[in-house]
């Protein structure tokens, strides 16, 4: 009979191990080692297969134009900027960044977005809300009061524009019930 010679336990992983182990934001040390290979191989395919697009198009002069996304559509857009913070809501979602720090939140990734203004100063507070019960403020200072309102109103426009609250639009409903 053999006998292995060592402890039998597993090595330790997460928190009891690493005080900075958030489950589902990072992944444990010993899961990076064995991922970086996957990622060399990826990236040697695809390097393999770009030149391989580039002659097939040399070789008949023809070029297939990819369709360009375009990034400023007809829609409404909010934008709030002092010298610290910015906030830009348009299409594509809400982004908002603070010195050198950003983040972005598509539209399905947004529960809510609340606003408030205090009673005396001129900071304006945009929080977004996750569906997570996650929330992201940042106060913008205003060079007046009187901007609160526009902002309030350009906010308005691009939310009843691009955010769906999960209710079902009346429109598609008569749709439905129509034959």
């Amino acid at each position: 009979m053999e006998q292995r010679i060592g402890s039998s336990s597993q090595p330790l992983e997460g928190a009891g191990f690493d005080p900075a182990y958030i489950p589902g934001l990072t992944s444990p040390v010993s899961g990076e080692a064995e991922s970086a290979p996957e990622k060399a191989e990826v990236t040697a395919e695809e390097a393999v297969e770009e030149p391989a697009e580039e002659s097939t198009e040399e070789a008949t002069g023809e070029r297939t134009e990819e369709p360009v996304e375009d990034d400023a559509p007809d829609g409404p857009v909010f934008e709030a900027s002092d010298r610290r913070a910015r906030v830009v809501a348009d299409h594509q979602g809400v982004r908002l960044s603070l010195d050198d720090q950003a983040c972005e939140f598509r539209w399905d990734e947004i529960g809510a977005i609340e606003t408030e203004t205090p009673r005396f100063g001129k900071r304006y507070t945009l929080t977004v809300h996750t569906p997570e019960r996650r929330w992201y403020p940042i106060e913008i200072e205003a060079a007046s009061r009187s901007e609160f309102a526009e902002w309030d109103q350009q906010l308005d426009a691009v939310m009843d524009k691009y955010f769906e609250d999960g209710a079902p639009e009346p429109a598609d409903e008569e749709s439905e019930e129509t034959p």
